[in-house]
């Protein structure tokens, strides 16, 4: 089961307002998520952002790939830069090994 965190719309017409989410990759938007993280709202000044920030690691550190969007709310957040950094040496380190076989 391949999981990704990423946004789901709720919010009114021509008000949205988004969930951060772990979902299936291939379900759709607004289908079940498997968790909640947090929110943001992008209409209020300045736009909120507000994660559980220890479940948040914990998707991050099992191999939940954030979208584009939310790994844009998640470095303003401070919490993805280490973990993504994390994701790409343990990669790297399967990429040698896999060249090296």
């Amino acid at each position: 089961m391949a999981v990704k965190i990423r946004l789901t719309r709720v919010g009114a017409k021509k008000q949205p307002a988004y969930r951060v989410v772990v979902m299936e990759e291939h379900s759709k938007r607004d289908g079940k998520s498997v968790e909640r993280l947090g929110y943001y709202d992008p209409r209020a000044e300045p736009p909120t952002v507000v994660l559980n920030e220890e479940r948040t690691k914990y998707w991050l550190g099992v191999g939940a790939q954030p979208t584009s969007a939310v790994g844009v709310l998640l470095r303003k957040a401070g919490i993805s830069d280490k973990y993504v950094k994390m994701r790409a040496a343990r990669k790297s380190k399967s990429e040698k090994a896999a060249e090296e076989a």
